[in-house]
């Protein structure tokens, strides 16, 4: 048996190790004072200080994270919305609505990314910002709801009838009473709206105007000339802030739960 939990424990760890390795390595190389990845020249910030001065990279990364933070908070309330109407219907409708859901999950980036160009063409909608910010919030709207859906199954299905009972009007009874219950889902579904927008390039390339690009588009223009070390110091700085974030959400949903 200790023979076998040490081979469990070597296989988790070979696991990690393949996920994370990669990542450890862009970090330690964000770090190298040489511009060469064959080269190690000594530990150094320089990249960093660079990385601070140049505006493209800066101002892509500051339209990175507002498109992101727009469209997962859009995407999580009309998906929140989206989720009940769905729980909510019966029958053939229901299986239609939650098969309609995943298909934009399913369907490849390339289709979904020319989809909404020639509908943003065809609208005369002006392809920049905002264009971006709708399209990342169509995309992020199916992780949504397929994250509060199950939510919403594990409720008590009397309980929205018992809040209408007590005397709680239908819209203060799914705020005060149905959300509580369900924002573990909202929120975890707002992660993964955020974290895709933060990832896309395929979608973005294809909507994006002059002038107006997220850090995806700038890493590829960048890699095209080859692989600039401030690419490694952004990506450090992205993935610390990520995983920051992630514990301190999972140290706050952990006192939610004992407190419950």
């Amino acid at each position: 048996m200790r023979g076998w939990a040490w081979a469990k424990r070597l296989y988790l760890g070979l696991i990690f190790l393949f996920l994370y390795a990669p990542i450890l390595v862009l970090v330690l190389y964000s770090f190298n004072y040489s511009r060469s990845r064959g080269n190690w020249a000594g530990f150094s910030l320089r990249w960093y200080g660079e990385l601070f001065q140049d505006r493209a990279i800066m101002g892509a990364l500051g339209n990175t994270v507002l498109i992101a933070l727009v469209s997962a908070l859009a995407a999580a309330v009309v998906g929140t919305i989206a989720a009940i109407g769905i729980y909510n219907s019966r029958g053939w409708r229901k299986n239609l609505l939650i098969n309609v859901t995943y298909l934009p999950i399913l369907n490849p980036d390339i289709v979904t990314g020319i989809s909404l160009m020639l509908l943003f063409i065809a609208l005369s909608f002006p392809r920049g910002l905002m264009s971006m910010i709708v399209a990342h919030i169509t995309f992020g709207l199916p992780y949504v709801v397929i994250s509060v859906l199950p939510k919403l199954a594990q409720l008590d299905p009397q309980i929205f009838d018992a809040a209408l009972d007590l005397g709680a009007p239908p819209r203060q009874a799914y705020v005060k009473v149905i959300l509580p219950q369900i924002m573990p889902g909202v929120f975890t579904g707002f992660l993964l709206a955020f974290t895709m927008s933060v990832d896309d390039f395929v979608v973005s390339f294809f909507v994006t105007g002059d002038g107006v690009s997220n850090l995806a588009i700038a890493i590829y223009s960048m890699a095209r000339r080859g692989v600039n070390p401030k690419i490694n110091a952004v990506l450090t700085l992205l993935f610390i802030a990520v995983a920051g974030g992630m514990y301190l959400i999972q140290r706050q949903l952990n006192k939610s739960a004992v407190e419950l």
